[in-house]
């Protein structure tokens, strides 16, 4: 009789006779069960080898060295790029060990760093109202010492949507005069607009000032606007929204705007960024009476100076703006990127073939 089956009725009947109820069967048959595996178990023929460790390394350790010190041995293999990283480099995962370099990588990548509305958030807030104030300051700067008024960068930053031909008199010009053959026949210097070569117009005219009120007004809403939406927005995303929010202004400057007059300043893009912070705020549930105040008094300044104010630039801005943030922060949480991506790349192409149509109509 085989001792291991005899030892586990023994132990059976043992079990029975200690007056466990009737589960002293069921604890014998367990026993007799336990004994036949502890026998299999312990037979040295059956027992399999133990796998190695999917992180160590399978090769030579004289074959492969780590990768960021040559001269030294890898032990391990990283879970996530599968180099060999030496004791130095080994940084313990939640499954074995990870190379410093995958560690940076997964924490750029991480959620930690992205912004409530998408893409990276900015280490510096102010940074970007800092370069976007210094180049105003500096062109405002280089028109100022070339004749101030009737400095030619005048005509040639700022928004004209034909043309002008400019007249002996500094700061004068031919109205009817739209074309350079014309000017040529009234002893004028013609200028070219945006619609007659000169498309830079439509951004440069964004940073272009010659009043220091003007100026000052627009670099202080700048200030007070722009670090807090790039800290909800993100870099990348508040200078899409400043600069589409300028073109958009530069659009409807094109369309509605006489074929020879000049528009200059940010406004449009300050407008713009106004919307930005009426929406985001009342997609937050904050109270926007300041916000709506602001606005209204920027309103009526631009009412009551209709003669020397561009309103089509803010308007045009203001509604710009308005559509690009609406896109950013509505856009889907788990699709957010492409969707913001197809519908910015979407509403460029129509800002641009509405522009382009006004040359049919010029």
């Amino acid at each position: 009789m085989n001792t291991s089956w005899r030892g586990g009725l023994l132990e059976s009947v043992v079990l029975f006779r200690r007056g466990d109820g009737s589960s002293g069967a069921n604890r014998g048959a367990a026993a007799f069960a336990g004994a036949g595996r502890k026998t299999r178990a312990a037979d040295p023929e059956r027992r399999q080898p133990r796998r190695p460790s999917p992180t160590l390394k399978s090769v030579p350790e004289a074959d492969a060295a780590c990768r960021n010190h040559p001269d030294r041995l890898g032990r391990a293999i990283c879970r996530r790029c599968g180099q060999p990283i030496c004791d130095a480099c080994m940084i313990a995962a939640p499954v074995g060990f990870q190379c410093p370099q995958c560690v940076r990588s997964h924490t750029r990548r991480t959620r930690q760093n992205e912004g409530p509305y998408g893409g990276v958030r900015s280490a510096d807030v102010n940074l970007t109202t800092i370069v976007l104030i210094a180049v105003n300051l500096a062109v405002w700067a280089l028109i100022q010492a070339t004749g101030g008024t009737a400095s030619p960068w005048v005509s040639y930053l700022g928004l004209t949507p034909v043309g002008s031909c400019g007249a002996a008199e500094a700061g004068m010009y031919y109205p009817g005069a739209l074309s350079p053959e014309v000017c040529a026949q009234l002893g004028g210097l013609w200028r070219a607009g945006a619609a007659t070569g000169a498309v830079w117009q439509f951004a440069t005219s964004l940073f272009t000032h010659i009043s220091l009120i003007h100026l000052g007004c627009n670099l202080l809403t700048l200030w007070f606007l722009g670090p807090p939406l790039e800290r909800a927005l993100g870099r990348a995303r508040f200078l899409i929204l400043y600069f589409l929010s300028g073109l958009s202004g530069s659009a409807v400057i094109f369309w509605l705007s006489g074929a020879a007059s000049t528009a200059i300043g940010a406004s449009g893009a300050i407008f713009g960024l106004l919307a930005a912070l009426l929406i985001i705020s009342r997609k937050l549930k904050q109270d926007v009476r300041q916000i709506l105040l602001w606005l209204g008094l920027n309103v009526l300044i631009t009412v009551i100076n209709l003669g020397s104010i561009s309103w089509q630039g803010h308007l045009g801005g203001f509604l710009g703006g308005a559509a690009v943030t609406a896109i950013l922060v509505y856009a889907p949480p788990r699709r957010r990127s492409r969707v913001q991506t197809a519908a910015l790349l979407g509403y460029t192409a129509a800002l641009a073939a509405l522009t382009a149509s006004r040359l049919l109509f010029l």
